[in-house]
């Protein structure tokens, strides 16, 4: 078994009830400027490469990926859950608008989507982006962020959707807000990580 940071321990999902499948075919969109699908063996490289650098671990309480391996691990629980639920994280690739016979076969700018979770007692969606830093201002974690909440609102949205974040990681506070989330302080959990703060749609009162 590797450190757990392959897997994160606030990421990882309880035995779950039974719970909702997307259909695959409505689960790789393409957007104005990014193509998001469901990440491939070649993708280990990019995983470990973005995952694995400092700069976009800054705000993670959890120890990076360190190697190829790990890599691999993560691949695989991405995958996991695509088998099982038919969606998941995507690999996001540019998108060539003049060329789109050619769309999405460089390298991963990043990995981004959605993925059941638990949050506050309730089985909810969890949000998700990464990006590598060579591409951060541009607008684009928002635009996977706002393709993730589109497949949300579609298919899943009698479950909560979620994103959490430190306190001190505005950046991500500011993609989920463009997105559309709302600030929920009464979410906010303290875990053996640190603070979490959450971001949330859809989120109601249990009967």
């Amino acid at each position: 078994m590797h450190r757990s940071s392959v897997v994160p321990p606030r990421y990882r999902v309880p035995v779950l009830p039974v719970l909702t499948t997307v259909p695959q075919s409505a689960t790789e969109p393409v957007t104005d400027r990014l193509v998001l699908s469901r990440p491939q063996a070649h993708d280990i490289d990019a995983i470990w490469q973005i995952h694995s650098d400092p700069e976009t671990n800054k705000h993670n309480p959890t120890v990076p990926i360190r190697t190829r391996h790990q890599a691999a691990d993560r691949l695989s629980w991405f995958t996991a859950h695509w088998d099982e639920f038919g969606f998941g994280y995507w690999s996001v690739r540019l998108r060539d608008p003049q060329r789109p016979e050619n769309n999405g076969p460089g390298e991963p700018i990043g990995f981004a989507g959605l993925r059941w979770s638990r949050w506050a007692g309730r089985n909810v969606v969890n949000l998700y982006y990464r990006l590598t830093p060579a591409v951060w201002g541009c607008g684009l974690a928002s635009e996977a962020a706002r393709a993730s909440v589109a497949l949300w609102h579609e298919y899943l949205s009698d479950h909560p959707l979620v994103a959490r974040t430190t306190p001190d990681n505005v950046g991500s506070q500011r993609t989920a807000l463009a997105a559309g989330f709302e600030r929920r302080p009464d979410l906010d959990r303290t875990t053996a990580l640190g603070r979490d703060i959450v971001l949330a749609l859809g989120w109601k009162p249990t009967p």
